[in-house]
């Protein structure tokens, strides 16, 4: 009741253009360094700190950001006009400077779960023509250079010169240019942000933003419902008829394209997590075989977790990029359930009696993520393959991911251009450190030469009809061999108080200047 009195009171007090934001998001944020881990939550954070260069509009387009303009100078070069009279939060002018230092410190980011070296790599020179004008030079040519720069944001050379990812979380290093400054970080926990008021763009309604971690499904919604927060993402499915007899809340919701998958150990000879019916490891990976692999997505009954575990708030799928996106692919439907032609793959496989597995996931970070891997176990149970459920917090999962613990995980992509280049280049296309993809070798990764070449061609192909052909291409070269098993894409789900308007963008997350009204 006093935390409710305190809101009403400062309610009262203030100006519509001063209060406060509540924001409830059910993602667990592990960093304020905007280098250290590309996952959603912390890029969402991190971005009221930090600017990057180009940013994406709500209909994922790049727009102007610290760069007002740019332009291909030759096939291996993009020039840069930065925009002038920024200052980051301590009053330190913004310059050329500080792009070249924070382009170069993200592959120097210890122990980073999930790098943003696939920027960064390409990027043979930085030259600085003068201040507030640079040159980006690559190895080759690169059309999708503006998308991927809208991934990495710009931090302050005076203040990140020798500061590690420990110095941005206990703020002595997040110091920015963006449109907040973050006065109070707790990693998994609460960021509190105050308004910069000298922000180059126009200002947000929000003086305050408190943005709160309740990964709790129910605890998010009773601090909707009790006034604690204002707006929250990541609504169970579940819960959303109940929520709209609500006549104080609003719901709104759009398809999204974050791919909820499987990712399995299709390589290593052995692997860790995959056992007989005597409790003994297996002495062969019995992933390696495309049979198993394909008689586990056929296992998978994808109609009935989007109906039973997601409420309809899901769009089964067979492919990387949702349907109207660039990439989408009409021929690659769904596989559809058929449990008796899986026991029959497993069989002529070699495992007519099945085998045990576990299968790993986060409980934290996706929509309904722990169910749907409670549900698959099940599924697969059934074919004879006795599944074994291991999910735990995200920060958790990742870092166990990173070092390739898992036989076959649950997780989740959503595309860092819009395309279905990362998606690709991600999930598709054989580790490459020196390009940047994966930040350590993955042993258990899918690798196809032929599919490799298709993926280099269309990161190299400036003609957006011919990119998109050798998307497909490699896509269709590569998804029947079961590189990843597709489950569906996330319909994004947000609830918030009735007066407050959300304009809702491709991406996810809640950013406090897209909510507006009180």
């Amino acid at each position: 009741m006093r935390i409710r009195l305190a809101a009403l009171f400062a309610c009262l007090a203030l100006p519509a253009a001063a209060q406060t934001l509540n924001v409830g998001i059910g993602g667990a944020f592990t960093s304020m360094d905007p280098h250290y881990h590309n996952v959603g939550p912390n890029n969402v954070v991190t971005t009221y700190v930090f600017d990057p260069l180009v940013r994406f509009d709500r209909k994922y387009q790049p727009e102007p950001s610290l760069a007002v303009s740019w332009k291909i100078v030759n096939d291996t070069t993009w020039e840069f006009k930065l925009r002038e009279g920024v200052k980051f939060t301590d009053g330190t002018p913004f310059t050329a400077d500080d792009v070249a230092f924070s382009y170069a410190r993200v592959p120097q980011v210890p122990n980073s779960p999930g790098s943003f070296t696939f920027v960064t790599k390409p990027i043979t020179q930085v030259e600085i023509v003068d201040p507030h004008t640079i040159r980006l030079h690559t190895a080759a040519p690169l059309p999708l250079l503006a998308f991927n720069l809208s991934n990495v944001r710009i931090v302050s050379r005076k203040h990140g010169d020798g500061a590690t990812t420990a110095d941005y979380n206990s703020l002595k290093a997040a110091i920015g240019t963006g449109p907040y400054r973050v006065t109070e970080f707790q990693v998994g926990e609460r960021a509190v942000f105050e308004r910069n008021d000298d922000w180059w763009d126009k200002k947000p309604v929000w003086a305050r933003v408190i943005y709160r971690d309740i990964v709790n499904d129910a605890s998010r919604l009773a601090a909707l419902a009790s006034g604690d927060v204002d707006i929250i993402d990541q609504v169970p499915p579940s819960d959303v008829e109940q929520l709209k007899k609500n006549a104080k809340l609003s719901i709104v919701s759009a398809a999204g394209q974050r791919l909820i998958l499987l990712a399995p150990d299709v390589s290593r000879p052995v692997t860790p997590f995959a056992f007989g019916l005597d409790g003994k490891p297996l002495a062969a990976n019995p992933l390696h075989d495309v049979r198993v692999r394909r008689a586990l997505s056929l296992a998978i009954n994808r109609n009935g977790i989007r109906d039973r575990v997601m409420d309809g708030f899901a769009a089964p799928t067979g492919q990387i990029m949702p349907e109207g996106a660039s990439g989408y692919d009409p021929s690659l439907k769904p596989d559809p359930y058929d449990p008796a032609k899986a026991k029959a793959l497993l069989a002529e496989a070699g495992y007519k009696d099945g085998f045990a597995i576990t299968l790993h996931g986060p409980n934290n970070r996706y929509v309904n993520d722990s169910k749907i891997v409670e549900a698959i176990a099940q599924m697969w149970t059934r074919i004879g393959v006795k599944t074994s459920v291991d999910t735990m917090p995200a920060a958790t999962f990742f870092s166990r991911a990173v070092k390739d613990e898992f036989s076959i995980r649950l997780s989740g992509w959503a595309s860092d251009t819009g395309e279905a280049s990362s998606n690709l280049t991600q999930w598709i296309a054989s580790s490459a450190p020196e390009k940047g993809r994966d930040p350590v070798f993955e042993p258990s990764k899918y690798a196809n030469a032929k599919v490799d070449a298709l993926i280099e061609q269309s990161l190299t192909t400036i003609d957006t009809t011919k990119r998109e052909a050798l998307y497909r291409e490699a896509e269709r070269m590569a998804l029947p061999e079961y590189p990843i098993i597709p489950l569906h894409f996330q319909v994004n789900v947000f609830a918030l108080r009735k007066g407050l308007t959300f304009e809702m963008r491709m991406q996810e997350g809640i950013r406090a200047w897209d909510v507006s009204g009180r």
